[in-house]
């Protein structure tokens, strides 16, 4: 059966190879999780090891010693939005951990004028009523240390669940895969997202699409394609301690984000485009984290059509007490909107302190 499965990923690929890959699908699942992430512009695939890394590294998991959860809420696109997240893991034995999490990404109560104007011309506001568009996604994710001294591997395996009213809905599935390997005080991390790529399926309400179907003359005159594939992400992570005096500790990781499609990315090509990501985090007797970082390098063209190079700082704060890790980021998750910037809170349970 082992082989079976590893088979399956392999092939997987070459089955669907002729169906529509997207540069960008399901994109909710890019914007991360964790507060103390965000704060260090998402540079953790090298050095994540607790609840959260069934995210941005499954093979972190392996390094958790007792039962954990995680909860994070935070507003996208200046409030018109809600992005919710919830995860706990807990260790099998000493070589392995499993984890489960839900993300929801949702846009609630957007009003649906469809059929706002009656079959005699009138406008009839009883007609109006309200819908939510929201994205889910439902995570199982399996850690273990490898035979190979300091390696970790894991995998991670979602579910995804898009819901448009009553307009679509589509089931997706898909699979990530992460490696860590430490040496001393060196930390190396690769993250593989959609390894399998990612398959959605869409179903479309045909009597809802009819009703929108000439609101534009000569435009959505054929249903939208139902099958969306998403490509394969890479992130390359290499990380460093250093020990300042007697109560400090800093860490630093340098990320490598790698998308098969060209972008605005810093290094851009018809292959694949690279946006670099730096974070540090700086901490006291691993009690009180100070963090920064800077991501999201970006080519941008001017209104004089000169270009520029962008970019986006990130700040965070965190504490720990009584197994309880609270951690705060000042980052922009929506990437644009009336606010430059968003504040996230994320809060981390470790039950390991209650057993001392």
């Amino acid at each position: 059966m082992k082989y079976k499965f590893l088979l399956f990923l392999l092939l997987f690929p070459v089955i669907i190879k002729a169906q529509a890959f997207r540069n960008y699908s399901n994109e909710f699942l890019s914007i991360g999780v964790d507060a103390a992430a965000l704060g260090m512009s998402k540079a953790v695939v090298a050095t994540t090891n607790n609840v959260n890394a069934m995210y941005w590294n499954p093979a972190g998991l392996a390094g958790i010693e007792d039962y954990q959860g995680s909860l994070m809420h935070a507003s996208y696109f200046a409030g018109i939005a809600n992005y919710n997240y919830a995860a706990f893991a807990m260790p099998i034995d000493q070589n392995s951990a499993l984890g489960f999490s839900v993300i929801r990404f949702g846009v609630d109560d957007i009003l649906n004028t469809t059929e706002l104007i009656d079959g005699d011309g009138n406008i009839d506001f009883n007609r109006v009523s309200l819908f939510s568009a929201a994205d889910y996604a439902f995570n199982v994710a399996y850690a273990r240390n490898l035979i190979f001294k300091d390696v970790k591997f894991g995998v991670n395996a979602k579910v995804v669940r898009r819901i448009i009213g009553e307009f679509a809905t589509s089931w997706g599935f898909g699979f990530d895969a992460g490696i860590q390997f430490q040496r001393n005080d060196w930390h190396f991390g690769l993250m593989v997202r959609d390894i399998t790529t990612t398959f959605n399926s869409w179903s479309i309400n045909e009597t809802e699409f009819e009703k929108i179907k000439n609101a534009i003359p000569g435009q959505n005159q054929e249903l939208p394609e139902t099958t969306e594939i998403t490509k394969p992400k890479v992130q390359l992570g290499v990380a460093k301690n250093f020990r300042i005096g007697r109560f400090f500790n800093l860490l630093s990781e340098v990320d490598l984000n790698i998308r098969f499609a060209r972008t605005n990315d810093v290094i851009s090509t018809d292959f694949a485009s690279i946006d670099p990501a730096i974070g540090f985090q700086l901490d006291y007797e691993r009690i009180a984290f100070l963090r920064i970082g800077v991501g999201n390098f970006q080519n941008t063209t001017e209104f004089d059509n000169s270009k520029s190079l962008s970019m986006q700082p990130n700040f965070g704060l965190g504490f720990i007490y009584k197994g309880i890790q609270v951690d705060y980021a000042l980052t922009n998750i929506g990437s644009v909107g009336n606010a430059l910037f968003s504040n996230i809170f994320s809060i981390t349970f470790d039950y390991s302190f209650f057993r001392r």
